[in-house]
């Protein structure tokens, strides 16, 4: 009984860290070109593309969850203008770590 316990306790404490390596590589990978890694996007793409600073509580009161998922997953287009490419690569549980990623931005 004992044994089980710690098993299951083990593998969820490695679940757990290895879901949070993947959303930080998937940051970096997919985000901090032009969100940089703090969320201000203070970056050369950012100042360029005018992206939002994750950082703003305005900005964050803004966001639900949903309205995320959808950017992150389709992209933002402005008309014929893609003012953020989709994610590509990224499955639904990837995705949804990153929008809690970004929320703990506030």
């Amino acid at each position: 009984m004992k044994t089980k316990i710690l098993i299951t306790i083990f593998a969820t404490t490695l679940a757990m860290s290895l879901s949070a390596a993947d959303v930080s590589e998937n940051y970096e990978k997919h985000c901090t070109k032009c969100h940089g890694e703090d969320g201000k996007g203070d970056t050369k793409m950012g100042k360029k593309s005018g992206v939002k600073d994750l950082t703003d509580p305005k900005i964050q009161a803004e966001f639900k969850d949903e309205r995320l998922f959808k950017a992150i997953k389709e992209g933002i287009k402005d008309g014929d203008k893609t003012k953020m490419k989709p994610s590509e690569g990224l499955d639904d549980d990837e995705i949804k770590a990153l929008v809690a990623h970004v929320k703990k931005f506030k």
